[in-house]
């Protein structure tokens, strides 16, 4: 008895010092930052606009004052504060003509209204599509795996696919594809590179609130204005020709057109017994041109070296980016602030980088990795993961921060996705010391894994995290917590009015990057490398780097 009291005492002084050793944060500072980078000046942060270089010029500025060294790329032998990032950018000249034919009869379509179309990836100048015929082809889901093909073989070529959001299991909770958790193949990224390698025309996904997880003003918003992708040698590969949403209005009257019943094809798609079904005596019509450049973009790199093992790595991530300015809300505001979605994220980089500095120096080298371009695709943290500054193999962890919550602290975390990994773990152990527990992502379905910058890391067998602040609030509890999240994704997400508010205290922020602080110190000042679990897609790509850990 009296080896167990002496333990936990140990253990308890331990925890004790432990904290003592992590820095409190500045609220005054993170809403002043938050402010700054969200203010109408920054103009939305949009990559490749003026806003860009100030935003550059802002952050950069942070760190040098915060005391980090520059990390970015090379040049004459020195690091410079940025990593080049080429991009393709694709923009809209004008107002699509867009047409749909429901046998003799034509219906203009309004961009943005009916349906939502992107600026065209697959290399086109113009966009010049006669009575193109649709095919509804389920969830647009190829996965051998899973022996599930919704193709079947049926040719698309010179046809449009018409598909559904998220994945087959999604209606029911169970299945072939996790259950109410999304896997890759319920993103609508997947759907368009699968609807190019289908060999279609074009793809149209049909909006639905819940299993897209938000409304349509936010896929209005995100998929009416430029567009970017990384520089690929066949960008047709990868891009149909015309990729667009559709309200579901929309897409119940055409399926009622042709004879169709909606709802029941949808629960056809729920098996693997679906197959492709035309929409007869149905098409669409689109004529646009298009300007496309190839621009260069920046990550913002700062970084402090390791005292001891400075070719080891750990990273702090978020985005800097937002949508720019766009179409404007019903106020007439055009511009998307992007308050909480990142300025959040890129503050607590910031503070983060602030506190690092003024600590004892890290036995690792501690990397601020803040990236452009998340907002169209994760664009920015593919092109570091595809070419790193510093070596994947050798990167112990990343912990990215992705639209934390400005308000009071929480009694709870969670993360993007319900990954097993070691990070988690450590995250988990350290949370007690704060009164915090781990609660698993409230909504798998929404497909957060995938939808934030620590994917571009995690698919090459990185361990990373997307860090996601708690909704059982210290006041107000769960039921306070879960509305101001709701109302967020409602009425804020994506909208120009996701804006700075005087009413936010920054005090659960300021608590939440205590624990990211303690779990990125203990990391870098450390042998440990944590890791992916047994039966994780992405465990036998870290093992096979394993010796270059040694």
């Amino acid at each position: 008895m009296k080896r167990l009291l002496l333990s936990a005492l140990i253990i308890a002084a331990c925890s004790a010092a432990q904290a003592a050793d992590v820095p409190a944060f500045s609220t005054e500072r993170l809403s002043a930052e938050v402010k700054t980078l969200s203010s109408d000046a920054f103009e939305g942060r949009g990559p490749a606009t003026p806003a860009e270089t100030k935003t550059i010029d802002y952050v950069v500025a942070q760190m040098k004052a915060a005391g980090l060294q520059p990390g970015g790329d090379l040049k004459d032998g020195k690091r410079g504060w940025t990593q080049a990032v080429p991009l393709r950018r694709s923009q809209i000249i004008g107002t699509p003509k867009l047409t749909l034919a429901l046998g003799d009869k034509h219906e203009a379509l309004s961009q943005g209204g009916q349906i939502a179309v992107r600026a065209p990836m697959d290399g086109s100048t113009a966009v010049a599509i006669e009575n193109a015929p649709l095919v509804f082809v389920g969830y647009g889901v190829k996965a051998p795996e899973r022996h599930w093909d919704d193709f079947k073989g049926v040719d698309l070529h010179g046809k449009i696919a018409v598909v559904l959001v998220n994945d087959p299991d999604f209606e029911t909770g169970h299945g072939d594809f996790g259950g109410k958790a999304m896997t890759y193949y319920g993103r609508w990224t997947y759907k368009y590179e699968e609807a190019a390698r289908q060999g279609a025309l074009g793809l149209l996904i049909v909006h639905e609130t819940a299993p897209a997880s938000y409304g349509w003003a936010t896929v209005k918003n995100s998929n009416t204005n430029t567009m970017f992708d990384i520089v690929r040698d066949q960008p047709s590969a990868v891009h149909p020709q015309l990729e667009a949403w559709i309200q579901r209005d929309l897409a119940v009257a055409m399926f009622k057109h042709a004879g169709l019943d909606f709802d029941a094809l949808k629960k056809q798609a729920q098996t693997r017994a679906f197959k492709p079904v035309t929409l007869k005596g149905e098409s669409l019509s689109a004529s646009f041109k298009v300007d496309k450049s190839v621009i260069t973009s920046h990550n913002i790199v700062g970084r402090i070296e390791g005292s001891k093992h400075p070719e080891q790595t750990v990273i702090y991530s978020a985005h800097w980016d937002h949508l720019g300015v766009g179409q404007p809300d019903a106020k007439g505001d055009r511009i998307y602030n992007g308050a909480v979605d990142n300025a959040t994220g890129t503050a607590a980089l910031i503070e983060l980088a602030r506190a690092f500095a003024h600590a004892p120096r890290p036995e690792r080298s501690v990397v601020f990795l803040n990236v452009t371009a998340e907002e169209k695709g994760l664009l920015g943290s593919e092109y570091y993961a595809a070419n790193p500054l510093y070596p994947l193999a050798t990167t112990a962890g990343v912990l990215n921060m992705d639209a934390l919550d400005p308000h009071g602290p929480a009694r709870n975390f969670t993360i993007s996705g319900s990954a097993k990994l070691g990070l988690l773990d450590d995250l988990i152990a350290d949370a007690k010391q704060y009164g915090m527990s781990y609660t698993a992502d409230p909504k798998p379905e929404a497909g957060h894994f995938f939808r934030s910058d620590h994917f571009s890391f995690a698919k090459r067998g990185v361990p990373a995290i997307s860090f996601g602040s708690g909704n059982d609030w210290v006041n107000g509890g769960l039921k306070a917590g879960k509305a101001a999240e709701d109302e967020y994704v409602a009425k804020h997400y994506h909208q120009p009015s996701d804006e700075w508010q005087a009413s936010w205290s920054f005090t659960g922020m300021a608590r939440d990057l205590q624990l990211l602080y303690a779990v990125g110190s203990q990391l870098a000042n450390s042998g440990q490398w944590p890791d992916w679990s047994k039966d994780s897609e992405f465990r036998g790509i870290r093992d096979a780097s394993a010796a270059e850990r040694k």
